[in-house]
């Protein structure tokens, strides 16, 4: 089992160790050389951690788990995975093959279970087949869209003695681009009065990206990227007018609505991405709909293409760079103005209340960290990250677009393991925060040091958002009561310190990067500020107002 693991080239598993799979544990005690075991306090966090991995590298993050509990728990990385697209291959141990369908203890069956949220579920029944199936769960994971996969390992057949030879390293298998639809591309490029390009979803590479923009560039358009995406697409470039997501500027989402020609790239214009689909007629756009995917299923499941292209990222951006350049006069006035709307929008909203300008901790992070990597949470406080951080290089930003909570410290720990070399900075809220907050002994454990970013406004303020502006003036549920944060750190080993107002963070900052350890700044921000751009009591009286 863990040959095939070395074929496969794995250098990293994340895991919380569980009797199901003692055997498999006892052999990566002979191979510490060449994996490094990152043994995790919660199955969710670990899977959070193979997640990221996944999307910083591009290879499959490995996951161990035990089974029953340990599989739930792991449940939740394995859905984000599948949202954002981001190969991931779990392990999980499975009761002996003698005793299942009796609902031994902790038994579930994998194959229904996981389901939903992987690309495939296997189960290895005979120690002879391990290369095989193993070489199979890795191919799935990285061919086309890729996801995540799972494999159950009945206890007792971990224990078998087999002979059989290795597999051979999985190949990544993504379709190329079809050179008559990239003529048609051109040609419908040509044609166009208003284009709009969109980028996002997983599948991509430094090298893809700098392709994708020199396209942009070339012929002048316009061009966003989708939710949590933003690293894809040099934001300091001429062309980049913006993310497509929450917060989305309404200038820009008029000019997609105004399009008359939107070529997607690898987004898969979900909800988030299309304004609760209303920036995109569905089924039949009113725009001309170029859209681009890896996975086939996709192209006119929701949104009939004038153009499906079913390709790599890869693949499609060189080939998209490639091509001859079309006279872009009709539209270069409109690429400047969608410039500088989103130049406009980047302007901090003034008169919002309290002491610590989240706006301008961006600033000071950017100053400060003009190449840092950043992990974000679920919640309101990622659209200070969103909106005033601009993101010049893939890999740059990594966050959940499924939304998941609890994100930001794993996916914090994984980015600076991976990147021992750069500076990593998570944000959580204070929600989110102690979902998963546990990892910190992780992080402690294993010599790993990002510095954390709580952003504590004393609620789960997206939560709390919503309630105010459809049922204004009566919020339940959302109120929380929270732990000192800095001395809460500082009991796993790690340093805290509490930031209260704007001129605290630029030093606080500078002691918690030179700390050597994982260090959290507690930003304490008014309750009232619930976004980037207004408060909370403005939303209930632009709510109760309405009612009237």
């Amino acid at each position: 089992m863990v040959d095939q693991l070395r074929v496969h080239g794995v250098d990293k598993i994340f895991c919380v160790p569980g009797e199901s799979y003692l055997a498999a544990l006892d052999a990566f005690h002979d191979v510490l050389d060449d994996i490094r075991l990152i043994v995790c306090r919660h199955e969710g966090g670990a899977s959070y951690m193979a997640e990221a991995y996944g999307k910083l590298t591009g290879r499959p993050g490995v996951l161990f788990v035990t089974r029953g509990p340990g599989a739930c728990n792991a449940a939740i990385g394995l859905h984000t995975a599948f949202q954002d697209s981001t190969p991931m291959v779990v392990f999980i141990g499975q009761v002996a093959r003698d005793q299942e369908y009796r609902e031994a203890f902790q038994e579930i069956d994998y194959r229904q279970f996981y389901a939903p949220i992987t690309k495939w579920v296997g189960q290895i029944e005979r120690a002879d087949r391990i290369p095989e199936l193993v070489s199979q769960a890795f191919h799935r994971a990285t061919a086309g869209r890729c996801g995540p996969v799972a494999l159950a390992l009945p206890e007792d057949m971990l224990s078998e003695k087999t002979s059989v030879a290795d597999a051979t390293r999985y190949v990544s298998v993504q379709a190329g681009a079809d050179p008559d639809d990239m003529e048609r591309l051109r040609d419908m490029v040509s044609a166009a009065s208003a284009p709009f390009l969109l980028v996002g979803g997983g599948g991509w590479t430094s090298e893809a990206c700098t392709d994708i923009v020199a396209f942009a560039e070339t012929n002048d358009i316009p061009s966003g990227c989708s939710f949590r995406c933003q690293h894809l697409f040099d934001n300091t470039h001429k062309n980049y007018a913006g993310d497509v997501g929450i917060g989305i500027s309404p200038k820009l989402a008029a000019r997609i609505r105004n399009a008359d020609l939107l070529l997607v790239v690898g987004a898969r214009l979900g909800e988030q991405t299309t304004r609760g689909y209303t920036l995109v007629d569905i089924p039949n756009p009113k725009q001309r709909l170029v859209h681009v995917y890896p996975d086939p299923d996709e192209l006119g499941r929701v949104y009939r293409p004038d153009l499906p292209i079913c390709a790599g990222m890869v693949a499609f951006a060189k080939a998209a760079r490639a091509l001859q350049p079309v006279n872009s006069t009709d539209w270069s006035a409109s690429a400047l103005e969608a410039r500088q709307d989103y130049l406009n929008h980047i302007v901090p909203t003034s008169g919002l209340p309290g002491d610590l300008d989240m706006a301008e901790v961006m600033a000071i992070l950017r100053r400060r960290l003009p190449d840092v990597l950043i992990a974000t949470d679920a919640g309101n406080f990622s659209g200070w990250v969103q909106r005033f951080h601009p993101f010049t290089r893939y890999p740059g930003q990594i966050g959940p677009a499924n939304g998941s909570m609890g994100y930001g410290v794993p996916a914090a720990i994984a980015a600076r393991l991976e990147n021992p070399d750069r500076a990593v900075v998570g944000f959580c809220g204070d929600g989110g925060v102690l979902m998963t907050g546990n990892e910190i002994s992780t992080a402690i454990q294993h010599g790993i040091d990002p510095v954390i970013c709580i952003v504590n406004n004393g609620m789960y303020g997206t939560i709390r958002m919503h309630q105010e502006q459809v049922y204004g003036g009566r919020a339940i549920a959302t109120d929380l009561t929270n732990p000192d944060f800095a001395r809460w750190a500082e009991s796993f080993g790690a340093f805290g310190e509490v930031v209260r107002n704007t001129a605290e963070f630029a030093p606080a900052l500078d002691r918690a990067l030179d700390a050597g350890k994982i260090a959290f700044l507690e930003l304490q921000v008014d309750p009232e500020v619930i976004t980037t751009q207004t408060t909370l009591s403005a939303m209930r009286e632009q709510a109760q107002s309405t009612k009237v």
